[in-house]
């Protein structure tokens, strides 16, 4: 169920302290820490301690979560110091997202092309 921490949900296990990460930031509704295989010298993932399978679904389901998720970006932004960012929702498969828990990438640190891809 949406909202409710999943048992084979990777993000799940980090905020439940099961699984290790290098945490940068955290609040009562959100975590952020640094991504594994960063693509960029600044790559930073905040999610929402509660489980949603992707970006629409928080966004329907808990709209003033989804708010915290997009506050703590600009404050890990600021925090590294970062004065141009992008932030990344990928939602499903065939756009990359492989944790299938909300999350924004937050990157940064060099200069970042257009269109992503």
């Amino acid at each position: 169920m949406a909202g409710e921490a999943q048992q084979d949900c990777l993000f799940c296990k980090i905020v439940e302290g099961q699984i290790p990460a290098t945490v940068v930031r955290e609040t009562d509704t959100t975590v952020a820490f640094r991504d594994i295989n960063p693509q960029a010298p600044t790559h930073v993932l905040v999610i929402p301690k509660a489980h949603y399978p992707n970006a629409a679904a928080l966004a329907a389901g808990a709209p003033e979560l989804a708010a915290d998720v997009l506050r703590e970006t600009q404050a890990v932004a600021d925090d590294e110091k970062l004065d141009s960012y992008r932030v990344v929702f990928n939602t499903g498969g065939g756009a990359g997202q492989t944790v299938f828990h909300a999350h924004a990438h937050v990157l940064g640190g060099r200069g970042l092309q257009w269109p992503p891809g």
